[in-house]
């Protein structure tokens, strides 16, 4: 006899998704690598990296993976991970929400327009 396997709601997925990533996001942080990504690797083994511009956001609140204020490294990165995450699910939520809306609108109008 078996039991019946009980599912998991979507609600309770997302959550346990959002705790995850926000977990991996401020602990895994602080074991980013500090070496320098590949092209200014590139750029400073070829010698060109002098000819480097400053970016326009290096002034930010969290430039070069850290949190400005915080003088704990591993704070500093968790807080900009954890940041960087919020930010880039709440844009990814919206455009969701708006795409998907979006969709049921137009489906509506044409199922309207094309039973007449």
């Amino acid at each position: 006899m078996s039991v019946p396997k009980k599912r998991v709601g979507t609600r309770t997925f997302f959550a346990v998704f959002l705790v995850a990533g926000l977990l991996i996001a401020g602990v895994a942080s602080y074991y980013a690598s500090s070496h320098p990504d590949g092209l200014s690797f590139v750029a400073e083994k070829t010698g060109f990296s002098d000819h480097e511009k400053k970016s326009p956001a290096s002034d930010g609140p969290f430039a070069g993976y850290s949190t400005k204020g915080i003088d704990n490294d591993r704070l500093s990165g968790g807080v900009a991970g954890v940041a960087g995450s919020l930010l880039v699910l709440s844009i990814a939520s919206g455009l969701f929400w708006v795409l998907r809306r979006r969709g049921t609108a137009d489906e509506h109008s044409a199922t309207t327009t094309s039973g007449t």
